[in-house]
């Protein structure tokens, strides 16, 4: 079969691949301790997914405008403006199934064929995916470790150029937990002002920082609002994975656009998902912020736990529920070492290069699992890794 150029890039997400493996062993009666899905290890808290079930109740199951109801664009508008000292219009604000369609349709909507995209690596996949599919030229910049991986700002004003025409941030960082200093933030939109390019702020996990953090945003600095567009969701704070649930703030001439895409893809966001929504935002913010501590512990676990094994090191991260270990004194590549932790150890974790080239000599382990499967795999990590 013959399929349109624009796919030929497109590879599965290697999250969904090592689940496969690890689901196979267990089918074939190994038990395994799944580290690979970057997903909440809780269920919805009770209050949203009441509020769900109520609008379900109630018939609130009819097609919405695509951008998303008022009334949740309102609580966006003001919980996101809020959070990041900005003044939010609700017209700014475009809800979307999942926080993908916001990454994707802004990319869609900025980049023509032959534009260059500054993206993070190692970073989520579908970054690199989304910039091919618009026709753009994806330009990976490197996320230092000595730099708590923020970014390589020497190779990063190397890249950028008069043919750069978007940037794309991640903070914190999935796979590395990272979060992008001020100080660097505020060279990047120097920049991205001198060059007249877009930003991709994806901020999914900015409500999930450590040690009582503060995480910036990009959007937050003077003139950055005007050419940026922050992406964030329910799934990470809310456990709300399967909820689908996520939106884009932008201004409002690139919002109509974006809404124009989603009329002409998926159409609109389920209304009783939306009405969850408005209860997560304006409901009790207690069970998000005890989940915070509680993934802070599992953090100090794990990062103790793995820098106790010979020729195994890993950084302390800021934020997101990832650790992203150096495991280059072993010689072998960070795939090699994935598999034979799941199938020797029967602990699922991912390879760094799943995330880019400069992921290799990494794994990506999450930490959303208890502390007592935490430590049963460090203990199991350690006793195949010493063989090596």
């Amino acid at each position: 079969m013959r399929f349109a150029g624009r796919t030929q890039y497109l590879q599965p997400e290697g999250a969904y691949q090592v689940l496969s493996k690890a689901q196979a062993l267990e089918a074939a009666g190994n038990e395994i301790i799944h580290l690979e899905i970057g997903q909440p290890d809780f269920d919805t808290f009770a209050n949203i997914s009441l509020a769900g079930i109520r609008a379900i109740t109630a018939g609130k199951t009819r097609y919405t405008p695509p951008n998303g109801i008022k009334p949740l664009r309102e609580a966006i508008a003001e919980d996101a403006g809020k959070r990041r000292c900005l003044e939010i219009h609700p017209d700014q604000v475009v809800i979307s199934p999942g926080a993908k369609p916001n990454l994707f349709f802004p990319t869609l909507a900025l980049i023509e064929p032959g534009d260059e995209v500054l993206y993070p690596d190692p970073g989520f996949p579908t970054y690199e995916a989304m910039i091919r599919i618009a026709g753009g030229i994806p330009v990976a910049v490197p996320l230092v470790e000595q730099n708590n991986f923020s970014f390589d700002l020497d190779t990063f004003h190397q890249l950028v150029n008069d043919r750069t025409r978007l940037i794309i941030l991640n903070s914190p960082s999935n796979p590395t937990g990272g979060v992008i200093p001020l100080i660097d933030l505020i060279e990047i939109a120097a920049t991205a002002q001198r060059h007249n390019c877009w930003i991709i702020s994806d901020e999914i996990y900015a409500r999930t920082a450590y040690d009582q953090a503060i995480v910036p945003s990009i959007a937050s600095l003077p003139g950055m609002m005007e050419r940026t567009i922050i992406v964030d969701g329910f799934s990470k704070t809310y456990a709300m994975t399967g909820w689908r649930l996520g939106y884009g703030i932008m201004p409002k001439e690139l919002a109509k656009v974006v809404e124009l895409l989603l009329t002409h893809s998926i159409g609109c966001t389920a209304q009783f998902v939306q009405e969850a929504g408005i209860e997560a935002l304006t409901g009790p913010q207690d069970q998000a912020e005890a989940v915070v501590a509680d993934y802070q512990l599992r953090r100090d676990t794990i990062v103790e736990g793995l820098n106790a094994i010979p020729g195994i090191s890993c950084q302390k991260p800021q934020g997101a529920f990832y650790v992203f270990p150096n495991i280059k004194s072993f010689g072998i590549s960070s795939n090699e070492m994935s598999e034979i932790i799941l199938e020797q150890a029967g602990v699922a974790v991912l390879p760094g290069s799943a995330f880019g080239q400069h992921g290799e000599g990494y794994l990506r382990l999450v930490y959303s699992n208890s502390i007592e499967n935490i430590q049963r795999a460090i203990v199991l990590i350690r006793e195949v890794v010493k063989n090596l």
